[in-house]
């Protein structure tokens, strides 16, 4: 599993579930302010916030902005439904390896959205402050979550420099700040078996 931040919400996760790589992008919203790309070719793009501001999907992919769970080309989506209407967080299984997306959320979690991310093994979480949890807040939604491996997410970028920057998260989960990452590389076996890692992933 190879997954890369694009800045603000934005992922691109790339798994191998059979014999063909499957891209899945993650709120491609195209950001006022910076360096984004105009277009991407996912095989599945997944929404938190709705369609509308999206950057052009190529190609013909699997698209899901609603509630719900399916399974398309190995990939395993569930999708729980926030207090509002254009509020989605995504539990996507592949590679017997499960990664939540919370999207830009500044609400606590209902009991039925921390079902859906209980115990999932990467949790991709905003930390910024701008519209979404500040550092202190994302340390306790991701205690209640207990992944092995956090990246924080919607942190200062040249997409979104009002928001805080990653340290002050990185200080709150008492982490010394790691040299961020292009792309972080995971797979099962390599997974922490105790201590939560966190991971800093630079803006692609």
């Amino acid at each position: 599993m190879h997954i890369s931040w694009l800045g603000n919400t934005t992922i691109k996760i790339q798994v191998k579930p059979f014999d063909k790589d499957v891209t899945v992008v993650i709120d491609p919203y195209k950001p006022e302010k910076g360096a984004f790309p105009r277009s991407l070719t996912p095989e599945i793009g997944l929404y938190t916030r709705g369609q509308k501001n999206s950057v052009t999907l190529s190609g013909n992919p699997f698209i899901l902005d609603t509630p719900g769970e399916c399974e398309t080309k190995g990939v395993l989506i569930t999708a729980s439904q926030g207090e509002k209407a254009n509020d989605v967080k995504f539990r996507i299984d592949a590679e017997q390896m499960s990664v939540g997306h919370l999207g830009l959320v500044n609400k606590p979690l209902t009991d039925k959205e921390l079902e859906v991310l209980a115990d999932v093994d990467i949790l991709l979480i905003p930390v910024g402050g701008n519209d979404c949890y500040d550092a202190e807040t994302a340390v306790k939604v991701a205690n209640r979550i207990e992944p092995k491996i956090i990246i924080p997410i919607a942190f200062k970028s040249d997409n979104d420099p009002k928001a805080k920057s990653v340290d002050d998260f990185l200080k709150e989960m008492g982490v010394s700040n790691s040299a961020p990452e292009k792309k972080f590389i995971i797979k099962k076996k390599n997974l922490p078996a105790e201590e939560t890692q966190v991971v800093v992933l630079s803006k692609e």
